[in-house]
């Protein structure tokens, strides 16, 4: 694979990625190293790992991170519902052999596997394994990562080592909530993805949403962009935009105007003070730029 047929693969995939972006990927991925992507939500870090999986033919694991994340839902944890039922069917047996007993209960045909542990088992499929918002983990969960993306590997006491025959590729994102340990930056490549282009986002909008007036993308990315310019606290990303034309569409929408813009200013907008600003900056001189700009 090289740079540019990656690039085609994943516009193939519905993802439209700039020149550096794709460089970086395509780095990460012939080095086997995490590729640790930052940004503000929506600019499309998690879609990237969808797209990558569809473009290599992988299957995609996805850990999703909150705050007490912790190994039982992240690696493996033990059915105890069904350990217990074997148990006392062995006792109604009379199979009661504590050896024998213990070495059937901790088998892999009562492990709960989790992500994490997932992408590291063989396969018949490559995996892209995508550890999404790292920044919502807590530390001592991003502390036991380190190793994982070390070595590969996770040991179960009661079964022993389980080892990565074949890497899986992997992408974490962070929206940057609080600050990640430089001991977990070290172990990738780093990338950060703001928003685009207008250029960029109206043909990425045009590829999203099948169909759609050019005119209603162009004035739809315009406008979002005259709102990032607005001391917002949750500035939209390119998700939003998507999701903003499309409910334009749903209501028959061809072009913007000052009443479907403030009626539809929720699918863009998701904080109501945000919302607020936005009205007393004056929606209508939002849509009348948008429309002379775009023409």
């Amino acid at each position: 694979m090289t740079i540019d047929s990656l690039q085609t693969a994943l516009s193939a995939q519905g993802y439209i990625a700039d020149r550096q972006l794709v460089v970086s990927l395509f780095v990460a991925l012939e080095l086997g190293r995490p590729l640790f992507l930052e940004g503000e939500a929506g600019v499309g870090k998690t879609a990237l790992a969808r797209a990558l999986a569809g473009a290599i033919g992988a299957d995609l694991i996805r850990l999703q991170c909150y705050e007490g994340l912790d190994v039982n839902h992240a690696v493996y944890e033990w059915d105890y519902g069904r350990q217990l039922l074997e148990i006392r069917l062995r006792e109604a047996s009379g199979a009661t052999d504590r050896a024998s007993l213990r070495h059937a209960i901790f088998s892999e045909a009562f492990l709960l596997k989790r992500p994490l542990l997932q992408a590291i088992e063989p396969g018949q499929r490559p995996v892209v394994l995508l550890i999404d918002e790292i920044d919502r983990a807590d530390e001592e969960f991003e502390a036991f990562l380190l190793e994982v993306l070390s070595d590969f590997q996770i040991t179960i006491p009661e079964i022993g080592t389980i080892s990565a025959v074949r890497r899986p590729s992997v992408i974490l994102t962070s929206n940057r909530t609080r600050e990640l340990h430089d001991a977990l930056k070290r172990r990738c490549l780093f990338h950060w993805i703001g928003h685009p282009a207008l250029e960029r986002e109206i043909e990425i909008v045009l590829l999203r949403v099948p169909g759609i007036p050019e005119r209603l993308a162009a004035q739809a990315a315009t406008f979002v962009r005259g709102l990032r310019g607005i001391d917002l606290a949750k500035p939209p990303g390119v998700a939003e935009t998507i999701d903003w034309v499309r409910a334009l569409t749903t209501l028959g929408r061809a072009e913007l105007d000052d009443a479907s813009v403030d009626t539809t200013l929720g699918s863009v907008i998701k904080y109501r003070e945000d919302a607020e600003r936005v009205r007393a900056f004056g929606i209508d001189q939002l849509v009348e730029a948008a429309r002379a700009r775009a023409g």
